[in-house]
């Protein structure tokens, strides 16, 4: 049976290599890599792995495949690191279609030389991937302005479980009925189909960028958040930086555009105090242990439910007040039994305040990494429509779908 699934993929025409220890998806090793070149590449492979029900994590540039839970099963890692060209950059109309493969920094650097970027903040840019930006969807520090890769994606092509090929938003050749393609995608974690290209809504590079810096007491935090939020300044971002959870608070707001300086020092007058300087913090938008991972969305009106929770589960704690989402790392070694009890408390606490905690990444699969969610009937019910064989990214994604 192995010889003949081997056959099949081998007679794609795709690069096939044998899967090795660094290719394990949080734990799980595929027995094959396959490396596509082109959308109808990777629709040959999907199409050879629905023949012999092969499961397919899809991976671009490895940040964040021990995210989300190990995968029930994997045969066939599909790494998208060959697909990796910006295949349009129509700079007059603000727009760029690129391979999920390319690299977010070479996105950048393609898109500076015209003056434009793609105000994506993501962590690990050298490797992380148009592609895997999408699958994880994780906010930056300017979502607060720009809003988050979901609002800037404005067409995609994904190839789903049986080869199908589909797009939606522009430049449309086929649809799936009756679905967004672009939103189900993304933040998907691989588990409907595999992203093959996108196409995103870009801005000008801004002339100019000013960050306001300041420690602050938690007590004093909501209002100044809400009062910045609310500012004819008009902050990029808002962000908070707490290494330790009982010590000092961080602030940093980033001005952009023009007069970004006095509009920055009119900031610095709201807050109160700090300094005005044209360096970002060493700390903006970074993960720096993502070994254990929380994420926090909630309401600006829980800030400070949020940041007594955060100081109660021990851990430290970095991102936006003003948007509503904050990431937890653990910068020491935890356990098992002390990670999911500080876990519970967190979720209890912060849903009381209509927010949602979600384990991005733990070492331990006791730990409840979603807890309840609302939606999941429906979730279910629109992979079992793209992936009815579940075959793509099996259990890597909540409710084990």
């Amino acid at each position: 049976m192995q010889a003949q699934e081997e056959a099949a993929l081998a007679g794609t025409g795709v690069t096939v290599r044998p899967a090795d220890d660094d290719d394990a998806v949080s734990g799980v090793r595929p027995r094959w890599v396959a490396l596509p070149e082109s959308v109808g590449e990777v629709a040959a492979v999907l199409r050879a792995c629905a023949e012999h029900d092969l499961a397919v994590v899809p991976a671009g540039g490895g940040t964040k495949l021990h995210w989300g839970r190990p995968p029930e099963r994997c045969d066939v890692l599909l790494d998208m690191c060959c697909m990796n060209e910006v295949l349009e950059h129509a700079a007059g109309d603000l727009v760029v279609r690129a391979q999920a493969g390319v690299t977010m920094d070479a996105l950048a650097a393609v898109l500076a030389d015209k003056g434009q970027e793609l105000a994506l903040d993501v962590p690990f840019s050298e490797g992380t991937t148009v592609g895997g930006t999408l699958a994880a969807a994780l906010p930056g520090p300017r979502s607060f302005r720009y809003g988050t890769a979901r609002d800037l994606l404005i067409g995609i092509t994904v190839v789903l479980a049986d080869g199908t090929v589909a797009k939606s938003g522009g430049k449309v050749v086929k649809n799936v009925a009756g679905y967004d393609l672009g939103k189900l995608f993304t933040g998907s974690y691989g588990t409907l189909g595999v992203i093959a290209e996108a196409t995103f809504r870009l801005h000008p590079l801004p002339p100019g960028r000013r960050w306001v810096t300041a420690e602050i007491d938690r007590a004093a935090l909501p209002p100044v958040a809400a009062a910045l939020a609310a500012s004819q300044a008009e902050p990029s971002a808002v962000e908070v930086d707490r290494p330790e959870p009982d010590g000092p608070l961080g602030l940093a707001v980033l001005v952009e555009g023009t007069a970004a300086e006095s509009r920055a020092q009119a900031l610095r007058d709201l807050i109160g105090a700090g300094t005005v300087t044209d360096e970002r913090p060493s700390w903006w938008g970074l993960i720096l242990n993502d070994d254990v991972l929380v994420e926090v969305r909630f309401p600006p009106s829980g800030t400070g439910a949020v940041l007594d929770a955060a100081a109660g589960a021990g851990l430290a704690l970095r991102g936006s007040p003003v948007y509503g989402r904050v990431l937890l790392e653990s910068w020491t070694a935890v356990g098992e039994h002390e990670l999911a009890t500080a876990v519970s408390g967190l979720r209890t606490k912060v849903e009381a305040v209509g927010g949602r905690v979600s384990v991005l990444s733990s070492p331990y699969e006791s730990v409840d990494r979603w807890g309840q969610v609302s939606g999941l009937p429906l979730m279910r019910r629109v992979k079992e429509r793209f992936d009815p064989g579940r075959r793509m990214s099996p259990g890597r994604f909540l409710g084990g779908i």
